[in-house]
């Protein structure tokens, strides 16, 4: 391999794993297997380490998922790990060899439990009361969900113990299958999407802005880990799961200290033999060091910690034949390949579909029509083609070739070079219809109440909308004929429709689906260029002017407002009477005019929406993101990346104490 063929790979590698990390960590929606996500990062590394092309930024240097923007940031005192992954006994066997060579004896036991497919969850404790609550993110940072977390019946919001100092509690949010199955058909009977597996419904809800929504969801928590003030060095994880159970907190019951590897292993095949049986889902066991005075020892990698890993259980499989190759079209017009499969039964369900995800990887594996098969589900969830098993001797169709035009609505594909997608930016095609309405009708876009998946798809069908744009056309009458909708529920979804005319000018943006354009940036391009019209007409050089705008969103945003359609119905909504621009803010002062703070942080008695009002009230501005061009930082408890950032650049931070300080000498 060359250097530039080597280059080539990595930013092919590293686009893919991205991709995955972004749909399984940010959208719960995971588009492959962890076998395949792990052999990728593997090639990864072993490229960038023969080629010295390592970069900070790199999947092989990540954890997982970034924290989102739409929670307060919180830093972890100590990070939240991954761990890495083994899928046979001989990887296993390695791992307990490393382990003996490392410590250089092995007077050790291990813990093994099961592991639990849901998202993993961070509390704090202090003097026994439930002060915290955050997500993994990207293992140094998360996301302070504190008010969803308080609505999980498993979480006690005061500990047993009320005396014990500051506790960190690490452990697992789940649903159980027969409450996900529940809750999924009450959603399908409203009319509401489902969704797709108990993972992706408990990381999807922990992301919800309210509470009470929050509580309506079925989420378990299981207990895994414990840290806490003056921890005894001789403590085992048997010992610290007894103390999380005296604690009040639920605690895993499927484990079991086990003295020697072949104990380990009989317990593996034990449990994945019966791993069907339990009321929850499983992917495999967790293999712990059970002394913590071996684990301090042993350390960790900038990714895992050396004294644990996960086996996952082998994915279930099977052969088949592959029919035809099909496409299938996304919200934003992503083209994806699937393989029409002859049924075969895979893990208690039949599958006919599988995922290719893009004509690189079709290339990669060589899969042509015809071709037999093997045929997995990804997390006993997502069907995907493994590798091509056709005997030699046996005829082969002809090489997949990815069509000129799109299969939908004729519109010729396009592929940015820099990416592995191709794509149909027709914004009328029939697919993109249904989704791009869907979105536009979102609870973080115009918050339509009512217009679920099920209602687009009637009005879609039965040609009373071809655009979000047809929505504000609608009337009652339009509405009453359709399936389970009554003349009070039409009522309902037409004031619906007409209260969203009164969201603000951001909203909107976000609404029309510009691809890389979500809340955040939305915001930031509402308070950067104040309307509509400005914004159309702004160069790719004066968006990237914008803090939070590099030229990936500039670009994209540009070929949004390029096309002629986009402007047509950017015209029609402000003819429905859309806030299409921003609304100007009186203001008290102008003591911070011309001044660009940032907030990062949780204040002491402001919130984070309190404070920027306050700034604006003053002729100030706030921005998501540190540059240059920030004036000052306003920093509250647990500041992370921002603080650094803004050092690290010579950026004033000030407290909020300093801020009012401010505030009252004008």
């Amino acid at each position: 391999m060359t250097q530039q063929e080597a280059e080539a790979r990595i930013n092919e590698l590293r686009d893919i794993l991205n991709q995955a990390n972004e749909a399984y960590y940010q959208k719960a929606d995971p588009i492959m297997s962890d076998r395949e996500f792990d052999e990728k990062l593997r090639e990864l590394l072993e490229i960038e380490m023969e080629f010295d092309l390592q970069t900070p930024d790199s999947p092989s240097v990540r954890i997982g998922g970034r924290p989102t923007k739409t929670f307060p940031n919180v830093q972890h005192p100590v990070p939240m790990l991954s761990l890495d992954n083994t899928y046979s006994p001989e990887e296993l066997d390695d791992f307990d060899r490393r382990v003996k060579k490392l410590l250089g004896h092995s007077d050790f036991d291990y813990m093994v439990e099961l592991k639990y497919d849901g998202m993993a969850l961070r509390l704090r404790y202090e003097d026994g009361k439930l002060r915290l609550g955050a997500t993994r993110g990207d293992g140094t940072t998360g996301d302070d969900i504190t008010p969803n977390i308080r609505t999980i019946e498993d979480i006690p919001l005061k500990l047993a113990d009320q005396s014990s100092g500051i506790i960190e509690v690490r452990g697992e949010a789940f649903m159980n299958i027969d409450d996900f199955a529940r809750m999924n058909q009450q959603r399908a009977d409203e009319g509401l999407p489902v969704f797709a597996n108990p993972r992706n419904a408990t990381a999807g809800t922990l992301k919800l802005q309210d509470p009470k929504i929050v509580a309506q969801r079925p989420i378990r928590y299981f207990a895994y880990d414990l840290l806490f003030e003056d921890e005894e060095p001789d403590m085992t994880q048997e010992q610290k799961l007894n103390k999380l159970e005296d604690l009040g907190l639920q605690v895993c019951e499927h484990r079991k200290a086990c003295r020697t590897l072949e104990e380990v292993h009989r317990l593996i095949e034990k449990w994945d033999a019966e791993r069907h049986s339990h009321p929850f889902e499983t992917d495999g066991v967790v293999i712990k060091i059970n002394q913590e005075r071996y684990r301090n020892e042993l350390g960790q990698t900038a990714k895992a910690p050396r004294w644990a890993i996960a086996y996952k259980f082998e994915a279930e499989q099977a052969v088949t034949t592959i029919d035809k190759i099909t496409l299938q079209v996304g919200r934003l017009g992503t083209i994806t390949p699937v393989a029409e499969l002859d049924p075969v039964e895979l893990a208690g369900t039949t599958v006919k579909r599988a995922t290719l995800h893009n004509e690189d990887e079709i290339r990669r594996k060589d899969i042509r029509p015809g071709d037999q098969v093997l045929v997995e589900k990804a997390g006993e969830i997502i069907p995907q083609v493994v590798k091509v098993v056709t005997p030699e001797e046996t005829p082969r169709g002809k090489e997949f070739t990815m069509p000129e035009t799109c299969p939908e609505c004729g519109s010729e594909l396009i592929k940015l070079p820099e990416e592995v997608a191709w794509r149909c930016v027709n914004i009328e095609c029939p697919p993109q219809v249904r989704s791009r309405i869907e979105h536009f009708a979102s609870r973080d876009a115009m918050d339509i109440d009512g217009l679920g998946e099920q209602i687009v798809d009637q009005l879609v069908s039965e040609n009373l909308i071809t655009t979000y744009t047809d929505l504000y056309e609608l009337s009652i009458k339009d509405l009453t004929p359709l399936e389970r909708m009554g003349e009070k529920s039409a009522g309902n979804l037409i004031n619906a429709i007409s209260e969203s005319k009164n969201k603000p000018f951001d909203r909107v943006l976000f609404a029309l689906g510009i691809r890389f354009v979500g809340t955040t940036v939305a915001r930031d391009l509402a308070g950067g260029f104040g309307n509509i019209e400005a914004l159309v007409n702004a160069s790719e050089e004066e968006l990237t002017a914008i803090d939070s705008i590099g030229p990936k969103i500039a670009q994209s945003v540009r070929l949004y407002f390029d096309d002629p359609k986009n402007l047509e119905l950017i015209e029609r909504l402000k003819h429905h009477g859309l806030q299409l621009e921003a609304e100007k803010k009186e203001t008290t002062s102008s003591i911070f005019e011309d001044k660009t703070f940032v907030l990062t942080g949780a204040l002491p008695s402001l919130t984070r929406k309190q404070a920027t009002e306050m700034i604006e009230e003053h002729g100030g501005k706030t921005t998501s993101s540190v540059s240059k061009n920030t004036d000052y930082l306003l920093a509250g408890d647990s500041a992370g990346s921002k603080l650094e950032k803004a050092q690290k650049l010579g950026v004033e931070v000030i407290s909020e104490e300093r801020l009012l300080e401010m505030l009252n000498s004008q």
